[in-house]
């Protein structure tokens, strides 16, 4: 025989091994071969019927009986029978080729299906090959085999194909992955399964963090081992790794199953990104951008860019102030230390400590306009501009016409008077060149002793001042009223007007008139284009004027000629009976300003204020032409007030109090009147 059989070396002895070595045994033993090696069975006949001769495990199927019996059995010259099979796991299947070549019969099954038919005695070999697909998973295949006369040949092969253009199918993902970190060495050793394809070239390790993609780790050639030690950087991170099986056509399986592995960390952070220094005067500002993993910063500086480097402080923030020299490099770098005390890369900046740091812009501006001047005053910027400030700081205002600051038609002011309260935190500066009567918009800033200004400060829109009255008002009209008289006016077009005043005169026998003053008309109607002359209306004439005041003060006053002068006559509201003053029991008052009329009064005469028993309130009635009491009976004897609850605004009332005896004589009588104006 040429062929591989593990198999008896005398029929009659039962040779058994362990460690993967395969047992021979009589033919009436049960014998099991390990996958993927054939069970081989010999039977002294052409119909494989009976109690096998022989039994044996073959790693291949590849005899050459010749003109004899098997070795190592007894059997017939002709007509006996080898019956071969197994069963294996085939991975994730694919493209096989079956291929037979015998001398005489043989037949091909897999999972009991026929594929290969040579069932006839031949005198030459016979040949067959057979592509198919066989699914994934586990299946049998069996080989039986017939020698009916003369010469006797069998072999038989299976074999994936695996031409890229054939085999389109990916392996099955690798099984049973560990890992193992070793923190002394900070290395990851990974271990897995074989897989079961037939085709596999090799394997391929990938690593990621939860955050990232895959990457492959395992180098560019394939892995033929089952087992990788990696490197994974010591950032005490935890990353997954898993491994993908590569066959003979270059396909990829899909990933095992993730494992992980946790790193010692042994890394600093990141170098800080957008590292700047700017420059003010002496000092340098350092600022950056944060890293993830610092637990603080180390800022180092030195004069050289070579070094040495001092550690000149340390932070947990992204800004560091420190002093400089003067227009001279000073390098600089900064860099992360994590919370385990892993120092980080370096981030690197070089300062030229030249001042371009402009100051902060003044705020909070207000002014004081008055005719020939303007006056703007405002709040010093933070920061360190005192210093500036007493280092030859300065301040800069700026003027633009209209309300709205323009930079393009700015026009700087030369202040008459400049001050600079630090101690308060003020500035202020007297503009006397400024248009007037208009707007104009100013705006301020702060220059340091290097020149650097500030950006503008918030604009403030200033009407200037001015020293000509605003015109005549128009539309003056006086109406006659019960609470007196109502003079209203149209608003004035001028857009500097800070109130109205209304004035009241008398005309003289020469025509000219004699005005009271502004102060007559006060009464307030909530229009401010309207006021309320309220003294009693008792049908008496006299003149009106309206005129406008500005911010500044200015006004026409009422004699000027282009003022309006309106002529009306009051309503006469006084009774048609007269009412004569007879109280001389105590002080009686009444109250004009009350929400409704009221009068008190006291009794201190002793003895006629005992003779009184109570007191009469009555008011008069302009359509019955009479006093007429404003309750039942009469008011109680120790009563000292009362109020007219049934009065409206708009009108005025005229009363009499009477103190009255039991015999109905009135022992004192106090007239009064309110003009209860309607302010609305």
């Amino acid at each position: 025989m040429t062929r591989t059989r593990l198999s008896a070396l005398a029929a009659t002895a039962a040779l058994a091994t362990t460690g993967g070595l395969i047992t021979a045994a009589p033919a009436a033993a049960a014998v099991t071969c390990a996958s993927p090696a054939w069970r081989a069975q010999y039977f002294g006949n052409a119909t494989f019927s009976g109690t096998p001769k022989l039994t044996v495990c073959d790693t291949v199927i590849s005899e050459k009986y010749g003109y004899g019996d098997p070795a190592g059995v007894t059997l017939p010259k002709d007509n006996f029978s080898v019956r071969w099979s197994l069963s294996r796991d085939f991975g994730s299947g694919g493209p096989f080729r079956l291929s037979a070549a015998t001398q005489d019969g043989m037949r091909v099954y897999v999972d009991g299906v026929r594929k290969i038919d040579l069932w006839k005695n031949v005198s030459t070999t016979a040949r067959r090959t057979v592509d198919l697909t066989i699914p994934a998973g586990k299946h049998t295949i069996r080989v039986d085999y017939v020698a009916w006369t003369g010469y006797a040949s069998a072999a038989f092969t299976y074999a994936p194909r695996t031409q890229a253009a054939v085999d389109r199918v990916k392996p099955l993902a690798p099984t049973g992955l560990t890992a193992a970190y070793d923190r002394a060495t900070a290395r990851t050793t990974l271990r897995w399964a074989a897989n079961k394809e037939m085709d596999i070239a090799g394997y391929r390790v990938y690593r990621r963090l939860s955050t990232t993609s895959w990457a492959r780790v395992s180098g560019a050639s394939l892995l033929t081992t089952r087992s990788f030690v990696d490197a994974p950087p010591a950032t005490g991170q935890t990353f997954l790794y898993e491994v993908r099986a590569v066959d003979k056509a270059g396909r990829e399986s899909t990933g095992s199953l993730d494992v992980t592995a946790t790193t010692a960390d042994r890394t600093g952070p990141a170098a800080p990104a957008g590292l700047t220094v700017v420059s003010d005067a002496w000092w340098a500002t350092l600022n950056w951008q944060a890293v993830g993993d610092a637990a603080k910063y180390q800022v180092y500086a030195a004069s050289s860019a070579t070094g040495p480097f001092e550690l000149l402080g340390t932070t947990t923030t992204t800004s560091y102030r420190t002093d400089a020299p003067v227009n001279a490099n000073q390098y600089y770098r900064v860099r992360g230390v994590d919370a385990l005390g892993n120092p980080g890369a370096y981030a690197a900046v070089t300062g030229d400590g030249v001042d371009r740091t402009p100051p902060g812009s003044p705020a909070g501006l207000n002014s004081l306009a008055r005719p020939g001047y303007t006056a703007v005053y405002w709040t010093a910027p933070g920061g360190r501009w005192s210093e500036d400030f007493g280092n030859g700081g300065h301040y800069r205002v700026y003027r633009s016409p209209g309300k709205t600051f323009d930079p393009a038609a700015r026009t700087e002011v030369t202040c008459a008077d400049e001050g600079s309260d630090e101690a308060s935190n003020r500035g202020a500066c007297v503009d006397r060149d400024m248009p007037v009567n208009t707007y104009v918009t100013y705006a301020v800033t702060a220059v340091d002793p290097d020149g650097n200004e500030s950006a503008y400060s918030a604009p403030l829109v200033v009407r200037t001042g001015d020293s000509v009255p605003p015109g005549p008002v128009t539309g003056v009209k006086v109406t006659p009223r019960d609470d007196g008289m109502l003079v209203s006016w149209a608003a004035s077009p001028e857009d500097d007007i800070d109130e109205y005043v209304v004035w009241k005169g008398v005309r003289q026998a020469d025509g000219t008139v004699k005005w009271l003053g502004p102060d007559t008309c006060w009464e307030g109607t909530g229009n401010w284009l309207a006021i309320l002359c309220g003294n009693l209306p008792d049908g008496e004439t006299h003149v009106y004027a309206v005129t406008a005041k500005d911010h500044w003060g200015n006004a026409l006053r009422p004699s000027d000629p282009k003022v309006t002068v309106v002529e009306a006559t009051e309503l006469d509201v006084r009774p048609s009976v007269t009412v004569t003053r007879d109280w001389s029991l105590g002080g009686p008052g009444h109250n004009r300003t009350a929400t409704r009329p009221s009068v008190d009064w006291q009794c201190t005469d002793t003895a006629r204020c005992a003779t009184v028993t109570g007191y009469r309130v009555s008011r008069w009635n302009p359509a019955t032409k009479a006093y007429e009491p404003q309750h039942d009976g009469l008011l109680p004897a120790d009563a000292r007030t009362w109020e007219d609850a049934t009065a409206t605004k708009g009108n005025t009332y005229f009363y009499t109090l009477e103190a009255v005896t039991a015999d109905g004589a009135v022992v004192g009588t106090y007239p009064w009147y309110i003009v209860f104006q309607d302010r609305v």
